[in-house]
């Protein structure tokens, strides 16, 4: 029966591998997480005279240093100050030397958003009319190359390596204390600490060249790494650091005392070791959300714990359920998993999975916005896989619940059994021990000079294994007599050493092999249990499907959310609409979400003729889809920064469903404007739109 396991075994884990590979290959670098939704000027523009300065807006909070923002002219020179300053966290600008001819510009840009990914790309603007440039604008990539493949790998393993030792953990712990005396188990556990280790410093030490240049000599510089323990993702992976060290203390009592201890004692030392590990396991998954995903966008207060509960679910489900896979098939036929643990663990698993349920809803909604961004969009379409892997995983699941049950009824049976077959071994070698009695005469005789003594003699000489030349020295001394006994006098003082150091040596094999014979019937046995080998089977399938799952939510935690990659795509069509030729007029589209119901739109705003003087506002709100409908209030303001003029107010007229307009707005100057508008949806839910308008 083992020997046809082990080759499914080996087949499964390379298919697995081969299924991880694929798709860690197919996710290429990291996706941005922080879109770019506006510039000015803007993308493809053509502008009558060079402006001062150029700005950009992402859809979250960036960072910058000084070389994250370039402007170079149509040769590939810098012609900005190489100093951008930001508003807010999610607009910067910098200014331009003065004088700048004719001719095409490329804007290119490299930051990092704040859920801790590179973002990167690049434009073209002209001044007068569009030139030839020796710039290449198609080449622009961040967290790609051979240090970005690294960074991927490394966030890979240190999230199945969380999953395996709070998992693991907690299968001991919660499911079965005995475990923590099995070697198989104490690897998986410690491996997966030190992989965690071993993961965390490989992220720190790649996060400056990462984010950076891209270069792999750049990991070793001390300056960079000195930057990286400023920002948030190297406070994260400090922390994690410092936590592990409290984890290897809980690993320590947990392999240790916990296991030297009586069941009795056991329990004193439960809770305590319950609740350390529990802070533990919370600080770690905390680590993940206060640097990720979900730190940014839509009520991030509420995000982050509902992370963290996400995170540890995950672990305790995928985590316990490979520490079972390696009790069944590694532990000792001595110790075999009892048929409570795994009912223990099925009812911890079934509530790991409600709380994946509840809080991968409440994430999905918050990253997606919209029930198209599930086809539209890669991170919904990578969501629909999870969501179908998980699907799988709880069907296979059934059936293992379905095999504890029927492993649970035959333990009974299978108790009996062993019962019965150790009394008949116990009884036939009592059997045996009265028949060697018997021959012997219940005692043990001295040696004898008749024939009868030295037969006797050479008996107990060929059983401790002493020579042919002994026994044939002993009957020569039976034959001559007295003269030959006193041959026989030496042999038989050998004999008797042979029989002190032979036999116990002979007595200790006879007992390893014994013990060895013994493990192996009862390993027989054990594997012999149809529902036993039935709950392996389904184990080994869950957990070859949590493999892939694995993958694929850290290929997710790598692509940009479906909501910012929508509001990406609409502000590229208002860009574009905005850059084509017109009759004097300036049209705005800026998307909107307050995150309450029916809080989602696109807001646009026309301004004519868009010059000095008195201007026609006119203000639409509509819905995703496009259909017009009203909101409680809509507020706009005119603001020039460079020459400190404004907030100017503007209060539109309610004119029909979804359309505000207001006549003789006046523009006091011409140059960059800023337009701002509040949209508020509820008693509670608003925001404030910004976007930048070139007027006069």
């Amino acid at each position: 029966m083992t020997q046809t396991i082990a080759p499914r075994v080996r087949t499964l884990v390379l298919l697995l591998l081969a299924a991880a590979c694929a798709l860690l290959a197919g996710a290429g670098p990291a996706s941005a997480h922080a879109a770019l939704t506006g510039s000015d000027p803007r993308q493809g523009a053509v502008v009558d005279k060079a402006p001062a300065q150029v700005s950009l807006t992402f859809s979250e909070s960036v960072s910058m240093d000084d070389d994250s923002l370039r402007v170079l002219d149509p040769k590939g020179t810098r012609v900005d100050d190489g100093s951008p300053s930001g508003t807010g966290g999610t607009t910067y600008s910098v200014k331009l030397h003065a004088g700048l001819p004719d001719g095409t510009y490329t804007v290119t840009y490299q930051v990092v958003s704040a859920d801790s990914h590179p973002v990167a790309g690049a434009y073209t603007f002209s001044v007068g009319a569009p030139s030839e440039t020796s710039v290449s604008v198609s080449a622009q990539a961040a967290g790609g190359g051979f240090v970005g493949g690294l960074y991927g790998v490394g966030r890979y393993v240190s999230y199945a390596a969380f999953v395996v030792l709070v998992g693991g953990a907690a299968f001991v712990l919660a499911c079965w204390p005995r475990g923590s005396g099995v070697r198989a188990v104490q690897r998986l556990v410690v491996s997966g600490w030190l992989a965690l280790t071993a993961a965390t410093l490989l992220l720190l030490l790649l996060r400056g060249s990462y984010t950076g240049s891209g270069k792999l000599a750049d990991v070793f510089d001390l300056s960079l790494l000195g930057e990286v323990l400023q920002t948030k993702s190297g406070a994260a992976l400090v922390s994690r650091l410092l936590l592990l060290a409290a984890a290897a203390l809980f690993i320590a009592v947990l392999f240790g005392a916990y296991d030297k201890r009586e069941d009795e004692e056991r329990r004193d030392l439960t809770f305590g070791l319950a609740v350390g590990g529990s802070v533990v396991a919370a600080g770690l998954a905390a680590t993940w959300a206060m640097s990720e995903h979900a730190s940014v966008g839509l009520q991030a207060g509420l995000a982050m714990p509902v992370d963290v509960v996400h995170l540890i679910a995950v672990a305790t489900w995928l985590g316990g359920l490979t520490a079972l896979l390696v009790a069944l098939y590694r532990a000792p036929a001595q110790t075999p998993v009892p048929a409570f643990a795994v009912r223990r663990f099925s009812r911890i698993a079934f509530g790991s999975v409600v709380a994946l349920v509840v809080t991968g809803a409440y994430q999905s909604w918050r990253q997606l916005g919209s029930w198209t961004a599930f086809t539209d969009t890669r991170y919904g379409q990578l969501l629909l896989v999870k969501i179908g892997l998980v699907a799988v995983l709880v069907g296979v699941a059934y059936f293992s619940r379905r095999w504890t049950a029927q492993l649970a009824e035959a333990v009974p049976s299978l108790a009996g059994q062993r019962e019965r077959e150790h009394v008949a071994a116990s009884g036939g070698r009592k059997n045996d021990e009265a028949k060697v009695t018997r021959k012997t005469g219940g005692t043990e005789k001295p040696e004898a000079t008749g024939q009868t003594g030295v037969a006797e003699k050479t008996k107990a000489a060929a059983k401790t294994g002493v020579s042919e030349k002994t026994e044939a020295a002993g009957k020569a001394g039976a034959a001559g007599k007295a003269g030959a006994a006193g041959k026989t006098k030496a042999p038989g003082k050998a004999s008797g050493t042979g029989k002190g150091s032979g036999g116990s040596q002979r007595a200790a094999q006879l007992a390893r092999q014994r013990a060895a014979v013994d493990a192996a019937r009862q390993k027989r046995q054990r594997d012999a249990d149809p529902h036993r080998f039935g709950l392996r089977r389904s184990v080994l399938a869950e957990a070859g499907v949590a493999v892939v799952l694995l993958v694929v939510t850290t290929v997710l935690t790598q692509t940009e959310p479906g909501r910012t990659e929508e509001d990406a795509k609409a502000a590229g069509a208002a860009s574009a609409a905005s850059a084509a030729p017109t009759t004097g007029a300036v049209t705005l589209d800026m998307p909107f979400d307050t995150g309450g119901q029916n809080g989602k739109g696109v807001v646009r705003v026309e301004l004519d003729p868009a010059r000095v003087g008195a201007n026609d506002l006119h203000l639409y709100v509509e819905r995703p889809d496009g259909t017009a409908f009203d909101i409680p209030e809509v507020k706009l303001a005119l603001t020039q920064k460079a020459k400190d003029i404004g907030p100017l107010p503007v209060a539109p007229d309610h004119i029909t469903t979804g359309h505000w307009s207001a006549s003789g707005v006046q523009i006091p100057m011409a140059g960059d404007w800023e337009v701002a508008v509040t949209v508020r949806t509820s008693d509670i839910d608003q925001v404030t739109l910004t976007k930048n308008a070139q007027i006069g």
